[in-house]
């Protein structure tokens, strides 16, 4: 009787022992099943087209656990969200080569986060008996040595005024156009402009400035200001000709675009793409400025088998004006590139926009 009670006693804790176990599995499931709802809550999130698109991540199953996982990953690696929004950077046109306004500009783009490419518009060149230059935009002359030195204190205040453990960067490019140059050769023109943009180079890296600071040229080239094209041709040939390594933007026009304009095409690309060391920042005022950008882009794929390099695009909207905006230019032009490239752009576009205006 005694035996039979210890044994009656074994069975009830056994009992007890395995309800424990199954109510401790319960709560177990019921936690896993609690974070498997909030996995996924953050910011990159399944949409509703691709939770209908692919097996829910919440669902039973390891598979469709691992597809949904790497579905978040493609996203997160070719969508990334960018930290903030690009800002155009400020181009100016010059009316001095005094240094202290050119520090005071300098300062003010570190200070707005400027990065990219700025472009200092020092007029179309000239030759004053002694020294190629530029003529300002107040009708001095400037010798190539001073635009040098300007530029130097440009970049001087950028660095200066910039916080620190800043990482940010700007391509400062010595800018003259194409119109009617009063130089006894343009192709000397284009190599001294090109010597005095490695010497900017040389200086930067002298005065510590090249972390910040990269020095680069910059034409403003409008076909209807050359409508034969040696002169710009000229230019650009001598300016590769010293082998300079740095880029030399053209922030210009077309001019009637490719079929009525005023350039061949193979003319327009030579200054776009087809000089090695060209690269268009397109003045983009208006939606026909981008049609004409993009059909030169699509005929350089198809006829000559290269892409042309966009770094971006250019305006001159002012508060007065009412000119087109710089985001509003850029997907302008994206939108060109797309409809004339049938749903496949024959050129890509970076998000990087420059806005020229005078310094008063």
């Amino acid at each position: 009787m005694l035996c039979e009670n210890c044994k009656n006693l074994l069975y009830k804790r056994v009992a007890i022992l395995f309800g424990l176990c199954a109510v401790a599995l319960l709560l177990v499931g019921v936690v896993a099943a609690s974070r498997g709802r909030f996995v996924g809550s953050g910011r990159h999130d399944l949409t509703a087209a691709e939770l209908r698109a692919h097996p829910s991540p919440y669902s039973p199953g390891a598979r469709q656990r691992q597809q949904a996982a790497e579905i978040l990953r493609v996203r997160r690696r070719h969508d990334p969200k960018p930290r903030t929004k690009p800002r155009a950077t400020i181009s100016i046109y010059e009316y001095t080569t005094r240094r202290a306004p050119y520090f005071r500009q300098g300062c003010t783009a570190a200070r707005r986060g400027a990065t990219g490419v700025v472009i200092l518009d020092f007029g179309k060149p000239a030759y004053d008996g002694h020294t190629y230059g530029t003529i300002l935009f107040s009708g001095v002359f400037a010798g190539n040595k001073k635009i040098t030195r300007a530029m130097l204190a440009y970049a001087s205040g950028y660095s200066h005024c910039l916080r620190r453990g800043s990482h940010d960067v700007i391509q400062l490019a010595r800018g003259t156009s194409n119109y009617h140059p009063s130089v006894p050769s343009a192709f000397h023109a284009g190599r001294k402009w090109a010597r005095e943009t490695m010497m900017l180079q040389h200086q930067l890296r002298q005065t510590h400035l090249d972390a910040h600071v990269v020095s680069a040229a910059a034409d403003d080239v409008e076909p209807a200001w050359d409508r034969s094209f040696r002169r710009t041709r000229d230019f650009y040939r001598g300016y590769a000709s010293t082998r300079v390594g740095h880029s030399l933007y053209n922030y210009g026009s077309l001019d009637g675009g490719i079929v009525d304009g005023v350039w061949s095409v193979h003319q327009a690309f030579y200054v776009t793409g087809g000089m090695r060391y060209a690269r268009p920042i397109p003045e983009i005022y208006n939606k026909t400025m981008a049609r004409q950008w993009a059909a030169l882009a699509q005929v350089a794929r198809r006829r000559y088998h290269r892409t042309i390099k966009f770094a971006g695009v250019m305006t001159m909207h002012t508060s007065s004006n009412h000119g087109m905006k710089p985001r509003d230019a850029h997907l302008a032009l994206v939108r060109q590139l797309a409809i004339q490239g049938h749903g496949s752009a024959p050129a890509a576009v970076p998000a990087a926009y420059t806005n020229i205006r005078a310094d008063f």
